[in-house]
C-alpha cells in the first residue's frame, strides 16, 4: 500500500486524473492525502468534489480556505466573490450531499504510523501535533453540527491574530481556522500576519514563514501542507509543501510520503486548471 499526498486542486479535475494515472494510484490498495482547497477558481469543482466523495476511505482530505468559502456560500451567509467558480456545485442536484460531505472533512489529520500531520496552511507557533488536532476537532464538531451556519456568518476576519488558551467561542474557532487554512507568515511575537503572500524572502518587517518561526513546536512530526503557491514544493525532514500552482498554469504535484527520499511527481497544467 502506498500513501500519496497531492497539492491544492482548486477545481482542476483533468490534471488530477492525469496525475493519478502517472502514479498508478489504486484506491483499492493505496491511500491519498489531499491538502485542502479542493474547489474554486478552476473549471471543475463539482467534478472534483464528486470524485473525492466517491473514493471513500481511500482519500483523506482536510479543509482549506476555499473549501470553507464554499461552505460559507452554501450557508447563505456570504455572497459570491469575483473569481468564484462555485455556482455549479451550489446548483447541483446533489448539492446537499456534497456540502454535507465537505462539512465533515477535518481541519487536521494525523497518522501515527507515519508520524505525519496533514493541514492546509500550517501549524502556528507554540502548537504541537496534539494541540493542532484538539483545536481542529473543536472546529470540526461545530461544522458537523446544527450551528455550522452561525460559524460561517462570523468566518471572515483577521482577528484574533495571536493564540491564547484563554480564547473562547467564535474567537477561538476563528483563530484556529485562520492558522490552519490561511497562515503563511508570523510576526516575532507569534501572531499571524495575513496580508503577505509572496515567497519567504520577500516579506520583511521581521516576518518569518510559520515553519521557520523560533517558537515552532511540532518537533519531528512531518507536517504536510499546501496553500502557499509562491513557496512551491519544499521537502525537509519535518515539512512537505505541495502547492505548486496548478490553477496558475504551473503543475499539480504528488509525493509519496510513506517512503523516505521519494521524488515528487508533477503533472503540467494549463492556466485555468485544465
Amino acid at each position: 500500500m502506498a500513501t500519496w499526498a497531492i497539492g491544492d486542486l482548486q477545481g482542476c479535475h483533468a490534471p488530477l486524473l492525469r496525475l493519478l494515472d502517472r502514479i498508478a494510484f489504486d484506491p483499492a490498495h493505496d491511500r491519498l492525502w489531499l491538502v485542502g482547497d479542493l474547489v474554486n477558481r478552476g473549471p471543475a469543482s463539482l467534478e472534483v468534489l464528486r470524485w473525492a466523495r466517491d473514493q471513500g476511505e481511500a482519500v483523506v482530505s482536510v479543509l482549506g480556505n476555499h473549501d470553507l468559502h464554499l461552505l460559507a456560500r452554501a450557508s447563505g451567509r456570504v455572497t459570491t466573490r469575483g473569481r468564484d467558480t462555485l455556482d455549479p456545485v451550489l446548483k447541483a442536484e446533489d448539492r446537499d450531499e456534497l456540502i454535507g460531505w465537505l462539512r465533515r472533512r477535518p481541519l487536521a489529520h494525523y497518522d501515527s504510523a507515519l508520524d505525519a500531520l496533514l493541514v492546509h496552511a500550517g501549524v502556528p507557533p507554540g502548537w504541537d501535533a496534539a494541540t493542532t488536532l484538539t483545536e481542529a476537532d473543536r472546529v470540526g464538531r461545530v461544522l458537523a453540527g446544527d450551528e455550522w451556519r452561525d460559524l460561517m456568518a462570523v468566518l471572515y476576519g483577521d482577528k484574533p491574530d495571536r493564540w491564547s488558551p484563554a480564547l473562547s467561542g467564535y474567537n477561538r474557532l476563528r483563530f484556529t481556522i485562520n492558522a490552519l487554512t490561511r497562515m503563511r507568515f508570523c510576526r516575532p511575537d507569534g501572531s499571524l500576519e495575513m496580508k503577505a503572500k509572496g515567497p519567504p524572502d520577500t516579506a520583511g518587517g521581521g516576518l518569518a514563514p510559520w515553519f521557520d518561526h523560533p517558537r515552532a513546536a511540532w518537533g519531528a512530526t512531518r507536517v504536510v501542507v499546501g496553500h502557499w503557491s509562491a513557496l512551491g514544493c519544499t521537502r525537509r525532514d519535518n515539512l512537505v509543501t505541495l502547492d505548486t500552482g496548478c490553477i496558475w498554469g504551473r503543475a499539480l504535484t504528488a509525493l509519496r510520503i510513506d517512503v523516505a527520499d521519494a521524488e515528487p511527481v508533477g503533472e503540467p497544467c494549463r492556466r485555468g486548471g485544465h
